[in-house]
């Protein structure tokens, strides 16, 4: 088997597409993998007005390259894919697809068929998958010193991050990291102005519609409007007339009395995802009971959730003062902060929430310690979902062990497509030892008749000193989710790079 050939010249103009397509792929991957491991470094994106971004986010790297090539935008949509799904790892989905692509390659031009490889690297993704999964540590509780060294890797070392990021996880506890919908990452926030903080509540990123913000901290019942909080209005045609003008102003009329239920249900905070009206803004400001106006939904549900109220329409205001009691929350503490131009809610009646601010010296520093803050954040929540793999590529060499063995029971020309997975998943670590100095064929060499010796999947290759160690008594350790989501779908894009043999320039749309 090792002798295949291609046919000539004929073979050649078959692998064009494939080399093309592989080539564009190769230039990709060179962009984000020197950024890989302890040792990698950042990349400076320039843009066409000057703005520089600084970043060792292989995301944000691929979101911002010029990118016009169709298989190279395929690479990206991995990152696209592991950044919404895991939200950390998207550089070793990055690279990993690469490898897959650059060995499903080799294979092809060697003669063998495409369908043949596809289908091979289909069953050694699965298989790896399996093997992965079956690797993997439970954490235990909060209270694992693994959280730390979770949070400490995917935070690049930030260690004022990564105890930023463990402190927040505590205190919104296991049972709401866990919940399927809810991403830990979109609790984490930046500002120039403000140092590291956990706060035990909401920071709403947003400015009171109130003339004066001099608002004292105080407790405060709260109202949510889930559109505009201001009269019921009459449409344009029937304003038109006697009549609809009367009914329009018939209608403010009863706004104006009903806004006197406020005062009575001791309403102090008022949010509406659409505009405010005027008058309502100044008795609330005459009333000391603050606006925050056009919120968008998100916020606005999250508002809720904290507060325990219950969104409701303008028309909702009719409503007798004892029924509308039952839609209002509660926050012991309500106060706009200047400095973070952000207004406080704490010691909410409803679920638990935090939030986290991530504070530096510049705007592009800010930038950069938000990413890496949100990655810690999202690999911790993985991590408790999902327990823990040992960490500088050394599972992913355990695996492609064992797919080298697997590799020797398949008959038939898949294979060529599961030897291609094996070497791929040797890629990390060899990548993770090129970016620390150290010679990728020896030392990978190396951890592998060291794993095979003592039966040990943790052991990988100490950037420091070069030497062989255990990952997980070194406390180098990743989210088991992460590897999985980024294998798999490093997986279905090389399957589909692979199979392209024809790309056709479509005719631009025409309007009818």
């Amino acid at each position: 088997m090792s002798q295949i050939k291609p046919t000539g010249q004929e073979g050649e103009e078959a692998f064009a597409t494939l080399r093309n397509n592989a080539n564009a792929i190769r230039a990709i991957c060179s962009a984000v993998e020197g950024t890989l491991g302890p040792k990698g470094l950042d990349t400076m994106l320039v843009g066409t007005q000057g703005e520089v971004v600084i970043t060792n986010d292989g995301v944000t790297i691929l979101e911002k390259m010029d990118v016009t090539h169709p298989a190279a935008r395929l690479l990206i949509q991995v990152a696209r894919s592991q950044q919404h799904q895991v939200g950390d790892g998207t550089t070793t989905a990055t690279v990993l697809a690469g490898a897959l692509v650059a060995e499903g390659v080799a294979q092809v031009t060697r003669g063998v068929p495409v369908a043949k490889v596809v289908r091979g690297v289909q069953d050694g993704v699965g298989t790896a998958l399996e093997s992965l999964a079956r690797r993997a540590r439970p954490l235990e509780g909060m209270s694992d010193p693994l959280l730390y060294r979770i949070a400490y890797i995917a935070g690049r070392e930030h260690a004022d991050l990564a105890k930023l990021i463990v402190e927040g996880a505590k205190r919104l506890g296991p049972a709401k990291l866990r919940e399927p919908h809810f991403r830990f990452s979109d609790v984490v926030m930046s500002h120039g102005k403000a140092a590291n903080e956990v706060w035990p509540g909401l920071l709403i990123n947003k400015k009171p519609a109130n003339a004066q913000l001099d608002f004292p901290p105080d407790t405060a019942q709260v109202l949510l409007f889930q559109d505009a909080f201001e009269p019921e209005t009459v449409d344009e045609e029937a304003l038109m007339t006697d009549a609809g003008f009367h009914k329009q102003t018939q209608l403010r009329e009863q706004f104006r009395a009903l806004l006197e239920k406020l005062v009575e249900l001791r309403v102090g905070f008022v949010a509406s995802e659409r505009a405010v009206d005027p008058e309502a803004e100044q008795f609330c400001t005459d009333h000391g009971i603050m606006v925050l106006q056009r919120l968008p939904r998100a916020e606005l549900r999250r508002i809720a959730e904290y507060t325990g109220a219950r969104p409701i329409r303008r028309s909702g205001l009719r409503k007798p003062a004892s029924e509308l009691a039952g839609y209002l929350g509660f926050a012991g503490h309500v106060a706009y902060d200047e400095r973070l131009e952000s207004v406080r809610l704490a010691e909410g009646k409803g679920r638990t929430q935090v939030s986290i601010v991530v504070g530096a010296s510049t705007s592009e520093v800010v930038g950069e310690r938000l990413r890496i803050a949100r990655d810690a954040a999202s690999s911790v929540q993985a991590a408790l979902r999902g327990g823990c793999l040992p960490g500088g590529g050394a599972a992913e060499m355990a695996v492609a062990h064992e797919l080298d063995r697997h590799r020797e029971t398949v008959q038939g020309m898949e294979g060529f497509g599961i030897a291609a997975v094996a070497q791929a998943l040797r890629k990390p670590m060899a990548q993770i030892v090129v970016n620390a100095g150290y010679n990728p064929l020896e030392k990978v060499e190396e951890v592998k008749a060291a794993q095979i010796a003592s039966s040990n999947d943790a052991l990988g290759i100490d950037c420091d000193t070069g030497s062989v160690a255990d990952m997980m008594a070194a406390g180098v350790v990743d989210p088991a989710e992460v590897k999985l989501h980024a294998l798999q779908a490093a997986g279905e894009v090389a399957c589909a790079v692979l199979r392209i043999h024809t790309v056709i320039k479509m005719r631009p749309r025409t309007e009818e």
